[in-house]
């Protein structure tokens, strides 16, 4: 398992670091440090910065410095744009909620490690042709559960999936379960009034849990 930030992963070693990977909305440019370090410090290393908030970027920069260990990524991609944005800022690897041929051409370019959402088999063939055996399977919960992500691994053979969307800690083991799913996207462990109110114990506790989950 690469032990620093500068060391190039891949979308499968980034999968396997955790089974949980924190998907975060940072709105309070101070809680970025100890937020990165109350969640990689207790083991979940991989940490989705979501770009829909004005601080997000300089967000993801903040937690890269404060966390060594942490593995800072972007999520929401939408846009060659965001692409651009996000490797700017230092991002490890980018996440999107669906994917385009120019969001593929642009992390590609970027050399940006992408996890891309699918929502359909369709669209999984269609990022499969693109070169993509790792996707997210977006919204989760709202797409079928696990049991039609699981009638996905027979026909679609060689894909591996992180859930993502209504995944909560009692599911979680569920989706893990399944022969190809590697880990899960979450942000039960890191609440919103837990953050404002700097709980970072308590994270820390939760990250812990999450970090232990299997299936």
């Amino acid at each position: 398992m690469p032990s620093a930030v500068t060391t190039p992963m891949t979308v499968a070693e980034l999968c396997a670091l955790a089974p949980v990977i924190p998907v975060l909305i940072v709105d309070d440019l101070a809680s970025a440090a100890p937020l990165a370090k109350a969640l990689s410090d207790n083991g979940l290393r991989a940490l989705e910065i979501t770009l829909r908030t004005p601080v997000a970027l300089d967000a993801m920069r903040a937690m890269a410095d404060a966390a060594p260990n942490a593995v800072v990524g972007a999520g929401t991609l939408r846009s060659p744009a965001d692409v651009k944005a996000a490797v700017a800022a230092g991002a490890r690897f980018g996440v999107s909620p669906g994917l385009t041929p120019a969001i593929a051409d642009a992390a590609a370019e970027a050399g940006l490690p992408l996890l891309p959402g699918v929502a359909t088999p369709s669209e999984a063939l269609a990022a499969a042709e693109r070169g993509f055996d790792h996707l997210k399977f977006f919204p989760a919960a709202a797409n079928g559960g696990p049991s039609a992500l699981g009638a996905w691994a027979s026909p679609l053979g060689g894909l591996k999936f992180c859930p993502t969307g209504g995944v909560t800690p009692q599911t979680a083991p569920e989706w893990l379960a399944l022969p190809n799913v590697v880990c899960v996207g979450g942000s039960w462990m890191a609440p919103a009034r837990m953050v404002a109110a700097g709980a970072w114990e308590e994270i820390g506790i939760m990250a812990r849990a999450a970090a232990a989950l299997h299936a």
